[in-house]
């Protein structure tokens, strides 16, 4: 992943950061209300999120790359975070029943590649969620935000590019139409933007959400996990 990404750890734990945490966080439950006895991999920077589903999922993973590691952790802590390469993830296919990517695509070398893998440690007819800052929102333009860097998508540019990578797209929503200020007195109405947004104007959110399904038959087979001489390390997660 690109080492535009950073400071999401003090970005999460500022103001801004939480009230977008828990804008993000409703319209992640209202696409996936239940994961019960489900296994469940986040891909990116997903811990902010994954808590939704940590307590009634039977295996909640976060992976991320080496550079966006912003914590310090026990060394002896439970460990629920793997750290790998985006395009050679330590998981055998048919892994996960739904894949959560966030801070991921918008910051990948090679989007491609890491969707592809995706479609591996997929099941059968699972499910990817992915959540990328929109190109037509105020957020991908503030750089002092984590969705302002990397590259932003179109509802268009995103469901072309997931077809592309044998997903069928089930589902669109959108989220933080909130400006991308720090004032506190627009962060308390936040909530108020969201409810006006949606019925607005939905396709000027902040960002853009595509639930998709791993499709069986699309034309082409996945591409082989590839060989590679990375070491996997698995660490434990401190939660946001």
């Amino acid at each position: 992943m690109s080492h535009e990404v950073h400071g999401l750890g003090a970005f999460y734990s500022s103001p801004a950061g939480q009230v977008a945490a828990r804008l993000l966080r409703r319209r992640l439950r209202v696409l996936w209300p239940n994961a019960r006895g489900q296994a469940v991999l986040g891909l990116g920077y997903a811990s902010p999120y994954l808590r939704l589903w940590r307590e009634e999922a039977a295996r909640c993973v976060c992976l991320v790359p080496s550079h966006l590691r912003p914590w310090r952790w026990p060394r002896h802590a439970p460990s629920r975070t793997a750290i790998a390469e985006e395009d050679a993830l330590p998981f055998p296919d048919l892994s996960f029943d739904r894949v959560l990517l966030v801070h991921g695509l918008e910051a990948a070398e090679n989007a491609r590649r890491l969707l592809r893998e995706a479609w591996r440690v997929l099941k059968d007819d699972g499910l990817l969620l992915v959540v990328v800052p929109n190109r037509l929102g105020l957020w991908a333009l503030r750089e002092t935000t984590p969705f302002g860097h990397g590259q932003p998508y179109s509802i268009g540019q995103l469901e072309a590019l997931l077809r592309r990578q044998m997903f069928r797209v089930e589902r669109r929503d959108a989220a933080l139409f909130v400006p991308p200020f720090r004032n506190r007195l627009l962060l308390r109405g936040a909530s108020a933007w969201e409810r006006a947004g949606q019925v607005l104007s939905p396709r000027l959110g902040g960002l853009t959400l595509v639930e998709a399904r791993k499709d069986m038959f699309a034309g082409l087979p996945v591409e082989a996990a590839r060989s590679s001489g990375r070491r996997r390390v698995v660490v434990a997660e401190e939660g946001i």
